[in-house]
């Protein structure tokens, strides 16, 4: 997997920036920047995490990582597998994400503004639930 320098970053710091999207690209399903720091500390790269913070929002206003909140809040990033527009299904347990299309949404979100007179809407859905390993 190549793991593409971000561009266009308003921080410092390529190599920085690079080591940040390399680990990410490492690491299975939603990660949170804590988790992706100490990827990093354990690969032996001196990144602070502010950095972290940093350049995890950048690759998300890139559209390089998929960001969702879990359900205490933290917000979990991932390299993305696909570029169109998607939902998540992750565990509440183990963090196993899928990604999964909402055709039911996206219509339902489209209706809902039209009634309501709003053009150009966008929306954020995250299903969380328990993945086959840890159905009761």
């Amino acid at each position: 997997m190549t793991v593409e320098k971000p561009r266009g970053t308003r921080v410092r710091g390529t190599r920085q920036a690079s080591a940040v999207a390399t680990a990410l690209a490492s690491l299975p399903g939603f990660c949170s920047a804590q988790d992706i720091h100490a990827e990093l500390r354990r690969r032996g790269e001196t990144v602070g995490l502010t950095t972290v913070y940093r350049h995890l929002q950048v690759l998300s206003e890139q559209g390089a990582v998929d960001t969702i909140r879990d359900p205490s809040g933290e917000t979990l990033y991932r390299q993305c597998g696909s570029t169109g527009h998607h939902h998540h299904l992750t565990c509440r347990v183990c963090g196993r994400s899928v990604e999964v299309e909402g055709r039911v949404v996206e219509q339902w979100a489209e209706k809902v503004a039209a009634e309501a007179g709003f053009t150009s809407v966008d929306h954020t859905v995250e299903l969380f639930g328990l993945c086959p390993d840890h159905a009761a």
